[in-house]
């Protein structure tokens, strides 16, 4: 019976199991190194005194980033992991303008040794329009 539904059905299967394998990828690729909320991300600054490092370019920067955030471009990065070596044990929040040279960030952090990287999902855009303090400083 189940066999006749999905032959007659071929088409409506093959949707269900596009649309759950698209819903799961986020998941499977997740965890340590995954995507964080603004609201994750906060939380982590504060209860678990995550790091923040920003990897956009010196002009965004410029126009604004999140206080305490330490600023180490993309193309810098592996360069510069020295300065950034002593927060291997705490939580590393990667942020960009909208997340994606912050996911490469992440990965060369992870292949660096670093355990709890995590990319901050919409970067500098859903930190600014969550209304969370942004510094020029």
């Amino acid at each position: 019976m189940l066999l006749d539904f999905i032959q007659q059905n071929v088409f409506l299967v093959l949707l269900a199991l596009i649309s759950g394998g698209m819903l799961l990828y986020p998941l499977l690729r997740g965890g340590p190194g995954g995507g964080v909320s603004v609201a994750e991300a906060t939380l982590k600054i504060n209860r678990e005194d995550a790091v923040v490092v920003d990897v956009r370019e010196s002009d965004e920067w410029g126009k604004g980033h999140i206080p305490g955030a330490r600023h180490i471009t993309l193309g810098q990065l592996e360069k510069r992991l020295h300065e950034i070596e002593k927060f291997k044990a705490r939580p590393l929040i990667v942020c960009c303008a909208s997340g994606g040279r912050s996911t490469k960030a992440c990965e060369v952090l992870k292949k660096a040794g670093f355990a709890q990287v995590f990319n901050l999902n919409g970067g500098m855009g859903a930190w600014a329009e969550a209304n969370l303090p942004i510094t020029t400083k």
